[in-house]
């Protein structure tokens, strides 16, 4: 992908040329027309002051002397008599300095019956010129030039005067108007552009050293990002501070939990095959000894994998099920378990429960919460399971005869590897942790209360909708 600094000189440069060009263009547009109406001003201004100095009793000498003064060097003035051109020479008191744009503003007059009575020297290199028809400005073609010429009838002196511009004049004067405008801006692009590259190169300076800070880190270095940064990137570096918090949670999650399920495998592995050793030497209880251990492993290892996966898999999207088809048939898996101890299992409460929740996710808490109350309660006693409705929101309860825990622990029991002491070896630690974290990814509520005389009472309440 390009670079920011590339696209944004790119960009701009064109921009600058684009806009350029449209000034050009406006330039000479805006010009063409303005100056099209001051020479046409000037046409008309200046044919009306020559009408001016016409004499009605005007001879055809008093043309011969005007059409020599009129002319210019290899251009002279031509006279005309009943149509025929009447060679008219130069007099010495004509014009002997002249500027060459004299040569495109021509001079006519004609006959009311439109023959024509003295002509400039350019409206005479291919015959006579157009005789005009109407007052007022028209674009006429001659010799192959265009011109935009004024005419005019005066009644005093019974003569069609006209005054014509080439149009070759107007457009080099509309064209050098706009050159000598545009040429400043062409000089001045380079300056503009190395102008651009220093602001752009300055303005994402910030981003740069925002990269450099975040590329130079070691991979142990989760400090927070400190540089002060332009308003615009302030969302970038707090964005970035969070998934580094993020992440270094996770990381410490991670650490913590590898330690803590180092500590865990060791101890079983140590006993079972301390275990295993006395067998060997005769020992019979030693054996079961061993089977407990491996029991005790095995569950260690399910409940660390199914909080692997936990951690792994985002929050799925709830849908609404009902418990107590879900409910009953984790009873009935558990129901041999139960039946093994001389255990009492009973469902009570609602046979029909709606929850928004996930259905594998409220499966596994489920049986956690009940494989819990089973294994702590002692042969003989009794596991209760209730589906009810708590202020309109759904619960579930699972109360059990067993010994319950210390108070101390009730808000901490939910720690991975977090046992009260004196409890059977079997357990791992890990099942109420299991259940806390469904229940955060359920966003339903758990809470955990000792009966009485003896035992424990865990209830997870579903968050009504809002």
């Amino acid at each position: 992908m390009i670079s920011i600094r590339r696209y944004l000189l790119r960009t701009l440069a064109i921009a600058l040329v684009v806009a350029g060009g449209v000034a050009f263009t406006a330039a000479y547009l805006i010009t063409d027309h303005e100056l099209e109406e001051i020479l046409d001003t000037q046409l008309s201004l200046h044919s009306r002051i020559v009408a001016g100095q016409l004499d009605p009793d005007a001879t055809i000498d008093d043309y011969a002397r005007l059409a020599s003064r009129m002319g210019l060097p290899e251009y002279p003035a031509q006279l005309y008599r009943d149509g025929n051109s009447v060679p008219v020479s130069i007099s010495e008191s004509g014009p002997k300095l002249y500027h060459e744009e004299e040569l495109k503003l021509v001079l006519g007059f004609w006959n009311s019956d439109g023959s024509p009575r003295l002509l400039g020297g350019k409206w005479n290199d291919a015959g006579p010129f157009p005789a005009p028809l109407e007052e007022g400005f028209r674009w006429e073609s001659y010799d192959g030039h265009r011109w935009r010429v004024f005419s005019m009838f005066d009644i005093t002196t019974d003569t069609w005067i006209s005054m014509g511009l080439r149009g070759s004049f107007h457009d080099e004067v509309v064209e050098r108007i706009t050159w000598n405008n545009l040429l400043p801006m062409l000089f001045l692009l380079p300056l503009l552009l190395w102008l651009m590259s220093r602001i752009i190169r300055r303005g994402i300076a910030p981003i740069q050293a925002l990269s450099s800070q975040v590329q130079g880190r070691s991979s142990r270095d989760l400090s927070k990002i400190d540089n002060p940064v332009p308003q615009e990137l302030d969302g970038l570096r707090q964005s970035l501070n969070d998934f580094i918090a993020r992440l270094k949670a996770t990381l410490e999650r991670e650490r913590r939990f590898t330690a803590d399920a180092a500590h865990e495998l060791r101890t079983p592995l140590a006993a079972l095959r301390i275990h295993l050793d006395n067998a060997q030497a005769g020992e019979e209880q030693s054996l079961q000894k061993a089977y407990v251990g491996v029991e005790r492993l095995q569950r260690v290892v399910e409940q660390l994998l199914i909080l692997a996966r936990l951690d792994q898999v985002a929050t799925t999207s709830p849908t609404t099920i009902d418990l107590y088809p879900i409910i009953a048939e984790l009873m009935a898996e558990l129901w041999p378990l139960a039946e093994e101890r001389d255990q009492h299992l009973r469902l009570t409460g609602l046979n029909q429960l709606e929850v928004r929740a996930d259905e594998v996710e409220v499966g596994i808490l489920f049986r956690n919460l009940l494989d819990n109350a089973l294994r702590y309660t002692l042969e003989g006693g009794h596991v209760e399971v209730e589906l009810s409705l708590e202020e309109g929101a759904p619960q579930l309860i699972v109360r059990d005869t067993g010994p319950g825990l210390p108070e101390a622990l009730l808000d901490k029991v939910t720690e991975r590897f977090r046992r009260a002491s004196g409890q059977s070896t079997t357990g791992s630690g890990l099942g109420l942790s299991i259940v806390s974290e469904l229940v955060q990814r359920q966003r339903a509520i758990l809470t955990l209360t000792n009966r009485k005389p003896s035992g424990l009472e865990v209830s997870v309440r579903w968050k009504l909708p809002t």
